[in-house]
């Protein structure tokens, strides 16, 4: 009987346990969402800044190559404008074979100014394809950055929610996390307006 009586004795020392309420399973729940697609924002607006950059680069060195090509090109308009003014200039005197030779050197400078076009023209549309890959990226990767910034606090708002037990803080934390995962969604579909981003 004395045991009995020690362990009621016992029992008001012994912390009560509280009774879990039922909203903070669904705090927790959207916790794990929030932080699941922050952490999918992050990784993927993290690869399409990559693929920006890598894009970015791949175009510059495509407009160097531009501008090699300008360069070469403009040192044959130079010399096709001075073999003309030599032609031009060449007296009636001179020799049939020196008038042939100059004419030759015309028509290949020629051809090489018409050759470097032609690169040229195929290097910018190259060029203007990896701008365009890089924009896209770009377009893809902002929404993704604003879906982790709306996400995280979200996430802030509902771990001080569920420490504080206050409901009001998750349900502060509720449209802000929805706010990021629309944001989500954007950054992979595009149907929010950019001008809004």
């Amino acid at each position: 009987m004395s045991e009995t009586n020690d362990k009621k004795a016992a029992s008001p020392a012994e912390p009560k346990s509280e009774k879990k309420e039922a909203w903070i399973n669904y705090l927790a729940f959207t916790t794990v969402i929030f932080a699941a697609l922050a952490t999918l924002s992050t990784f993927k607006g993290g690869g399409f800044s990559s693929r920006s950059v890598v894009f970015q680069a791949q175009a510059s060195d495509q407009w160097a190559y531009f501008q090699a090509k300008s360069i070469r090109e403009s040192l044959y308009r130079i010399q096709k404008e001075n073999l003309s003014l030599q032609l031009d200039l060449l007296p009636s005197s001179a020799a049939p074979e020196e008038k042939q030779k100059i004419a030759q050197e015309l028509k290949q400078a020629e051809s090489k100014v018409e050759k470097y076009e032609q690169e040229k023209a195929e290097i910018e549309k190259a060029a203007r394809a990896l701008e365009q890959n890089r924009d896209e990226a770009q377009t893809h990767g902002k929404p993704l950055g604003l879906a982790v910034i709306f996400l995280q606090i979200a996430i802030v708002l509902s771990s001080i929610g569920g420490l504080l037990k206050r409901k009001e803080v998750w349900y502060l934390g509720l449209p802000i996390g929805l706010t990021g995962i629309i944001l989500f969604a954007d950054g992979f579909l595009l149907f929010l307006p950019a001008s809004w981003l």
